[in-house]
């Protein structure tokens, strides 16, 4: 009998926690953002690479939906906040990418690793609050499973004078 009500409460939970797990693109439409259109790489790079369970994403910057970058440094031509909505819509590109790659964003088990660069000038010391745009977008999109390793650095310049380039390691499910 002990063993029974013990696998009716490990089944219980396990199927509350499968439940529980947000569905990504529900999740976007309910917070009204979409992903923008995936664009080419500029150079002699592919946007991402899948190594077994893990997908690295190369470094993007900002697009809004009509796939136009954003320009302009942090702390100069900026503010943080403008910063902050960079990091985010940068966050979005992301997500297309990975979408490209692997299919369908419910696939993703953890975001792993994140590097946050901020295009500022050199006594700017707010880069962590820039590049919580990213961090704080993938947490509200993916919960648990969007906390993540992170650094945030700044830069003297970035491609096309945008304002952040982000890039991640994503583990995902088989």
């Amino acid at each position: 009998m002990k063993n029974l009500i013990l696998l009716y409460l490990l089944i219980t939970s396990a199927s509350a926690a499968f439940a529980q797990q947000p569905d990504v693109e529900k999740k976007l439409k309910e917070l009204g953002l979409q992903l923008p259109p995936n664009q080419k790489p500029i150079a002699n790079y592919v946007k991402a690479v899948r190594s077994g369970n893990l997908v690295f994403l190369s470094g993007q910057g900002p697009s809004t939906i009509d796939g136009k970058l954003l320009a302009g440094k942090v702390g100069k031509e900026l503010t943080i906040e403008q910063g902050y909505d960079a990091a985010k819509l940068t966050g979005l590109s992301l997500l297309t990418s990975l979408k490209e790659e692997i299919g369908d964003l419910n696939k993703v088990k953890r975001i792993v690793k994140v590097l946050g660069m901020v295009n500022c000038p050199e006594n700017f010391t707010d880069h962590p609050k820039v590049i919580n745009g990213f961090s704080d977008l993938m947490v509200v999109i993916f919960g648990e499973k969007g906390k993540h390793a992170r650094s945030a650095v700044g830069m003297n310049s970035l491609p096309f004078n945008i304002p952040v380039e982000i890039e991640m390691v994503i583990e995902v499910e088989n």
